[in-house]
């Protein structure tokens, strides 16, 4: 029959439209391909979370600060009620207890300069905690080891400010001799300077050997 319409060769089917619903149903699909790829990978797709740095050990620093200091008042008010000034009382061969009142710095120096030490001393002491309280207060978690050094100075250093201002004397009563020969007197506050500047050198040289070796 000729009717105007080409005919199909047996077998095959005229392309039939295809329903609205299908065509709807691969337009979602096809908008969620590229969002499923984009999710399966780090860091693509997902909003990135800014980490906020790890809180300082502050508390902790002035804690040993405030530990320091309580140490030192206490063994000095135990050597001053119970120690005869300038008596020395043996412990062991090589460690007295001898009272004695220091005028100068740490260790007796400028002990005998004739009492405006006092005050140089005073001033010094009350500058260099602030700035080293700063400091401890901004410090990183990861400088712990600086952390830990500047804490035990600060201590220290209010140990002994707080006998300058009371008393204008500095109580010492740790007395280390060897054959005759005798340490200058000191306490745990100046103990406490002591261990904290052989921690921040360590530090610093621990800070260089790292500095020096080939990133990996």
């Amino acid at each position: 029959m000729n009717s105007g319409q080409e005919q199909l060769p047996l077998g095959e089917q005229p392309d039939m439209p295809a329903p609205a619903e299908t065509v709807q149903a691969r337009s979602q699909s096809a908008q969620q391909q590229p969002e499923e790829s984009a999710a399966g990978k780090p860091g693509v797709g997902k909003p990135e979370v800014e980490r906020k740095p790890a809180a300082p050990y502050s508390w902790l620093w002035l804690f040993v600060s405030s530990a320091v200091v309580w140490a030192d008042m206490e063994t000095k008010a135990w050597a001053s009620e119970v120690l005869t000034l300038y008596r020395p009382q043996d412990v062991w061969p090589w460690l007295n207890m001898t009272l004695a009142h220091n005028y100068g710095a740490a260790f007796s120096f400028l002990s005998d300069a004739g009492g405006w030490q006092r005050w140089f001393f005073t001033i010094m002491a009350s500058i260099v905690s602030l700035i080293l309280i700063v400091w401890v207060l901004r410090l990183p978690r990861r400088e712990w080891l600086t952390g830990l050094a500047l804490a035990l100075v600060i201590g220290g250093a209010i140990g002994n400010l707080v006998d300058r201002i009371q008393l204008g004397y500095v109580v010492d009563f740790i007395d280390v001799h060897y054959q005759g020969w005798h340490f200058p007197a000191f306490n745990v506050a100046d103990s406490a300077i002591s261990c904290g500047l052989v921690l921040l050198i360590l530090d610093a040289l621990l800070q260089t050997l790292r500095a020096g070796k080939p990133a990996r």
